[in-house]
């Protein structure tokens, strides 16, 4: 039985998550870029533009420096998938963006390649039931989308249309206010939401009592800066992580557990001083180095002695990681099914294991006895399963009239034919979903998936091949 303990709540320093809404002409992108220059506090500002060019019109022009303008990394999309929001997002995290602007998010909702459209496109799928079950898949695409928008390490700023709502009583049709080109209830995704009008914005959603209801003529620098204000009022997730890194008692398990919470949030990368030297560091590399500095050596009277040096544990250490993969590849695993394996295991990337955490996971790479192979394998179990379809559909083979790929996919990982999945051991299922879970965390899953079986599937025709050889070879 799982355990739960809750701890005292402290209020962190955030990063921005602004919504700016209103018709056309209202001055969305302006305020934006005017917004993001007080947010970005020097650092460089990035523009998802799907407004056919529009942000342009507030660049430098060259030459003119009399010319008000806004400098601006920028990057036009026309075709406005989940998917390709996803990447840009990706692309302006590895970019360091401080303020990432996407202008405007309603074409992601109601534009080409958006999620009103996903929707019409699985529900003409066969067999799909409709638009009704067309909303699951697409669902889950736009949770990744908000997931990757808001887990951006930077400040975001979304602009989002409005147009006239109305309703009819009887014959009557009467004007209600307006509506966001948006999925209803999306103004709950960002802290701060300014509807704008010829030019004035209004708070109208905030968390920060400070900001609500603030009305202001050409919102810029001085709005940005109250808002800053009010995300500054805690504490920094950086500095708490470093503080227990510095302090005295930090035990190995705990940096591991340091090392997994940065990067569940992304804080891996984020920029530090290094607490002993003053350097420019990333907080990923000054927890690996604390965290080695204290890894626990098992020695004992009763076990051939070991390493005893830095050097040589670090040696032994690299030869059991190696011994790993290569017991995984005579299994019939590649490098990434076998770090998918560890962490499932050890909660933790291979490269922070153990020499005796290594050879253990090894160990279980090596095929089974006799003696092993006469005991009935537990078979997959009913969460599993449930669990399968899940980890299938993030790569690209959700779709009931997808089986066969499914299963050939399985076949293939698991190293042995099946015509249903119900013929796999709760050990293959295991591995099966690792697997899924490792490819489907990537960029792109479903082509990289696809490229990884078409792999797996290359390498048993040709090792049939050679076995045909070698058998014909001896038969000479």
């Amino acid at each position: 039985m799982t355990t739960f303990t809750f701890a005292p709540a402290t209020r962190e320093t955030a990063k921005a998550r602004i919504g700016i809404q209103g018709p056309g002409g209202s001055g969305k992108t302006k305020t934006a870029l005017r917004m993001a220059e007080a947010l970005a506090a020097g650092g460089a500002i990035g523009v998802v533009d799907t407004e056919r060019g529009s942000a342009l019109k507030y660049a430098p022009v060259p030459g003119r420096p009399d010319i008000e303008a806004h400098e601006f990394a920028h990057l036009p999309m026309a075709f406005c998938s989940p998917e390709n929001l996803i990447a840009a997002v990706k692309a302006a995290e590895e970019a360091r963006l401080a303020v990432l602007i996407i202008d405007s998010w309603s074409h992601f909702w109601a534009g080409r390649g958006g999620l009103l459209a996903r929707v019409d496109e699985e529900a003409k799928k066969a067999g799909s039931g409709g638009k009704f079950t067309a909303w699951g898949p697409v669902n889950e695409l736009e949770q990744e989308m908000l997931d990757a928008l808001l887990t951006f390490p930077g400040h975001v700023i979304v602009t989002m249309r409005t147009k006239n709502d109305y309703e009819m009583e009887g014959k009557k049709v009467t004007k209600v206010g307006v509506k966001t080109v948006q999925r209803e209830g999306a103004e709950y995704e960002v802290d701060v939401l300014v509807d704008m009008i010829a030019g004035t914005g209004t708070v109208t959603k905030t968390r920060y009592t400070a900001l609500d209801g603030a009305s202001v003529h050409h919102p810029g620098e001085a709005f940005a800066e109250a808002i800053l204000e009010q995300l500054g009022q805690g504490v920094d997730p950086v500095q708490v992580i470093v503080d227990e890194l510095v302090a005295d008692g930090l035990t190995y398990d705990r940096a591991l557990e340091l090392y997994g919470q940065a990067k569940n949030r992304r804080l891996l990368m984020a920029d530090l001083l290094h607490p002993k030297t003053g350097e420019p560091a990333k907080l990923g590399d000054v927890i690996k180095e604390y965290g080695q500095a204290v890894k626990p050596v098992t020695t004992g009277a009763t076990t051939p002695p070991g390493p005893t040096s830095d050097a040589e544990i670090a040696a032994d250490t690299a030869r059991a990681r190696e011994e790993m993969y290569n017991a995984a590849k005579a299994a019939g695993l590649d490098f990434d099914m076998a770090s998918a394996r560890f962490k499932a295991e050890y909660g933790t990337d291979a490269i922070w294991g153990t020499a005796e955490q290594l050879r253990a996971v090894a160990s279980k790479f090596v095929r089974p006895t006799a003696t092993d192979q006469d005991r009935a394998p537990e078979p997959v179990s009913p969460p599993q399963m449930r669990m399968m379809h899940a980890c299938f559909t993030k790569v690209g083979l959700g779709h009931k009239d997808l089986r066969e790929q499914r299963l050939r996919a399985t076949a293939l990982i698991v190293g042995r034919p099946l015509s249903s999945a119900n013929e796999l051991t709760k050990g293959e299922a295991q591995t099966l979903l690792d697997t899924l879970t490792t490819w489907g965390d990537r960029e792109n899953p479903a082509d990289e998936f696809a490229a990884m079986v078409q792999g797996l599937e290359d390498d048993a025709a040709r090792a049939a091949g050679d076995a045909l050889y070698v058998a014909a070879a001896q038969s000479v």
